[in-house]
């Protein structure tokens, strides 16, 4: 037995197809497997249980289970708050753990976590080709390289060395590079995200790493004063990216941060 799925496009950005598609099946029956390497999709997520207690979900690439993805949680969380079946706060269970969600402005928000923030080692930037205004390693359990470079011409035409991005890595500690500049256009910040250390190169939308840029941001006071909404353009080349973060600030400069942003219906 199997059943069927629909199409959704997550952290576009405003007219475009960017963001991701996902292919959300309202039951898990039958070889889930099978039914995800079929569905056309480079993600598919499955409702296995519905209950007081929240959404249970198993997530698929067409190759394997993947686990958990947040994309795939925004994608569902949509569907069921479409067909009235959830509240607008609610909470997905992905690979045994629980992910608090909330809907603001029409956008489901999932919890990142706490971001801590911290001063970078001294490196040698040099071969990645860029100058870097700003230098920070920002975590919520994995820990990322935070550069901000000037323009969006700089961030939009850097062709990234992925080597160099990887020993990078190994010589600061870190797994993940962002690198993001404050001139963004219609948005607060405009970023780029990789990880070779990771078994990724370039990520078209990424939510934790969005929210180690906003406690990184939050930290050096870059966000707009008493507005905690915070919108980030991702610029994969060819796939541009829309994502939306609330985030409190914590003691000891730590911030508490949601991350998600609107899903639509392909055949809409």
């Amino acid at each position: 037995m199997t059943s069927s799925s629909l199409l959704y496009r997550v952290y576009a950005a405003p007219r475009t197809e960017g963001g991701k598609s996902v292919a959300v099946f309202g039951a898990a029956q039958g070889d889930l497997q099978a039914q995800a390497a079929q569905a056309g999709a480079p993600l598919s997520v499955f409702i296995e249980e519905l209950g007081d207690q929240g959404a249970h979900l198993r997530v698929f690439t067409p190759e394997r289970e993947k686990g958990d993805s947040d994309s795939a949680a925004v994608a569902a969380l949509s569907h069921l708050y479409r067909q009235q079946q959830i509240p607008d706060v609610f909470s997905v269970w992905m690979n045994g753990q629980n992910f608090p969600a909330q809907l603001c402005g029409g956008e489901w928000l999932l919890r990142q976590g706490d971001v801590s923030v911290a001063q970078a080692p001294d490196a040698d930037f040099g071969p990645l080709n860029l100058s870097p205004v700003s230098v920070q390693i920002a975590s919520s359990g994995r820990p990322n390289l935070v550069l901000g470079v000037a323009t969006l011409e700089e961030l939009d035409r850097w062709p990234p060395d992925f080597e160099a991005v990887r020993q990078l890595g190994h010589a600061t500690g870190t797994t993940g590079l962002i690198v993001f500049c404050l001139d963004a256009p219609r948005a607060d910040v405009a970023f780029r995200a990789f990880g070779p250390l990771r078994g990724f190169d370039e990520d078209a939308a990424s939510s934790n790493m969005f929210a180690c840029l906003v406690g990184a941001l939050s930290v050096r006071g870059a966000l707009p004063d008493n507005e905690p909404l915070v919108r980030g353009l991702q610029r994969m080349p060819q796939r541009p990216a829309r994502l939306s973060a609330q985030y409190l600030p914590q003691p000891g400069g730590a911030s508490d941060v949601w991350v998600g942003g609107s899903a639509r219906r392909v055949d809409e």
